[in-house]
């Protein structure tokens, strides 16, 4: 059976080294290329008549712009409509690094940590120097919340404090996680069929179909969790940002 840990191999295409550093052009940089590429075009091109009746193309950009747009605008509020174009990217380049890993032989940079990670820690900065550059020190009234008695509160911070740094590592492990988990098993079940294949030869055939059919069915499902996770990590995106928008009221 195949290891179903090789699809996530981060593989050398180009090598380049500077200062002692490897800078190497790999398959996980390749495909996000591929995303960046994928998601300009189909905007570009869907957005270029801006008919008044919109075609196939445009009416799914559209949906996508306003289903994006009511992420912030709910979990936010009208103050969120600034950060839209921030909102708007994070959740294109984790849905296509998604759902470009569901092509065969393709990669999904997605279900490493390193990429998730940094997706992470990004967010995390970037929700920080705006509550920073909005509030002030005042910012740092986010790890108090108010109605709370000042004893409790010498248990209440230490928590608020770790909550708040640990967001990076929930964020990234969750989705890299749950893309890695749903690869691994479409791998060991599509391994079931070819193994029957090859060690019953015609009855085979017959055998693998049960195997088949279930990846078949998985791969439906990986692709709603895909969809999912995209959404969820855009989500809590957006519950973070509201945290520095508005702090405690």
């Amino acid at each position: 059976m195949a290891d179903p840990i090789h699809q996530f191999e981060i593989k050398e295409l180009a090598f380049f080294e500077l200062a002692g550093v490897n800078l190497s052009f790999t398959n996980s940089a390749l495909w996000m290329l591929i995303a960046v590429a994928t998601s300009f075009l189909f905007l570009a091109t869907a957005i270029r008549e801006k008919s008044m009746v919109p075609n196939r193309l445009q009416a799914f950009a559209e949906v996508l712009y306003e289903f994006v747009a009511g992420m912030v605008r709910e979990n936010v509020g009208p103050e969120g409509r600034k950060y839209f174009p921030f909102v708007f990217t994070v959740f294109m380049v984790v849905l296509m690094g998604n759902l470009l890993g569901m092509i065969p032989y393709s990669f999904t940079y997605t279900s490493h940590i390193a990429v998730t990670g940094i997706l992470a820690v990004a967010i995390f900065l970037t929700v920080t120097v705006f509550g920073l550059f909005r509030h002030g020190t005042h910012f740092f009234s986010l790890f108090s919340p108010p109605g709370v008695p000042l004893v409790l509160k010498i248990l209440v911070i230490p928590v608020e404090v770790l909550s708040f740094v640990i967001r990076p590592v929930t964020l990234s492990v969750r989705l890299c996680a749950n893309m890695i988990a749903g690869h691994m098993v479409l791998k060991v079940f599509a391994g079931f069929c070819v193994s029957m294949f090859a060690a019953f030869g015609a009855a085979g055939l017959f055998l693998g179909i049960v195997p088949m059919a279930f990846n078949v069915l998985l791969i439906g499902f990986e692709i709603v969790i895909a969809i999912l996770q995209a959404y969820v990590f855009t989500v809590l995106t957006c519950i973070y940002l509201k945290d520095s928008v508005e702090l405690h009221h």
